[in-house]
């Protein structure tokens, strides 16, 4: 299996307002043991957590567009033409008052994913077993979480396709224009392959911390399991 990136965008991307590639602005190694895994601890679901699926929608943020239009001097009520279409769902017509070219004003429209509740909530499947963590499967997950098995004590994370790989934090982001409060947290990238097994993997769970005691659990992977391919993603939200 040639390891390749999952379609779907991790959540992440939210806040960097990236497409296509992951940018995540001051993760790092783990620290030292000791202040992690108390940390880690708390965000982790615990078994029979009630969590609320989320799911990413897209929404037109015209925040550089209103930057340029009135760094050039262009129409006030022009500008307050497009900020009424967009807010109607409709896409904003160029209209040459705002100072700026056509090319220039549709760089600007940009689709930017948000972070919403379906209102569907689910009792999570997952058991501990001495120090690890392990999740099962049911209506609504697709299968996407059976098998991940997580170490509480070295924070390893398993799949079973066969492949680990350990966390990494994730800081508090300070973007002006970021759609979700990030308070800190944790994800996991892992990627592998075996031709003898014909196994494989390429995936990245996030476990992130937002402001009120609220936790966004998400895990997005592109698996080969026994030579069947198979690709999915689930988001959740629950309180600790």
């Amino acid at each position: 299996m040639r390891a390749a990136r999952p379609s779907l965008q991790p959540l992440l991307a939210l806040v960097a307002l990236v497409t296509g590639t992951l940018s995540v602005a001051g993760t790092a190694s783990l620290p030292a043991p000791g202040g992690w895994a108390a940390r880690l601890g708390a965000l982790l679901p615990q078994p029979g957590q009630i969590v609320q699926f989320m799911e990413q929608q897209p929404r037109l943020t015209l925040v550089e567009l209103q930057r340029q239009v009135t760094r050039v001097g262009g129409s006030p009520d022009a500008l307050r033409a497009v900020m009424v279409s967009a807010a109607k769902g409709e896409k904003p017509a160029y209209d040459e008052r705002l100072g700026i070219t056509r090319g220039e004003f549709e760089r600007y429209l940009v689709f930017q994913p948000i972070l919403s509740a379906t209102g569907r909530v689910l009792k999570l499947p997952l058991s501990r077993e001495g120090n690890r963590l392990r999740f099962g499967d049911a209506p609504g997950l697709g299968g996407v979480l059976r098998g991940l098995v997580l170490d509480l004590t070295t924070g390893e994370l398993r799949t079973p396709e066969g492949f680990a790989t350990r966390p990494r934090p994730v800081s508090v982001t300070t973007a002006p224009d970021r759609t979700l409060d990030i308070r800190g947290g944790f994800e996991w990238v892992i990627k592998g392959n075996s031709p003898v097994t014909q196994n494989g993997v390429n995936g990245q769970l996030q476990l992130l911390q937002l402001g009120g005691g609220q936790v966004i659990f998400s895990y997005y992977r592109l698996s080969m399991l026994h030579g069947i391919i198979n690709e999915g993603g689930v988001i959740f939200g629950y309180t600790r």
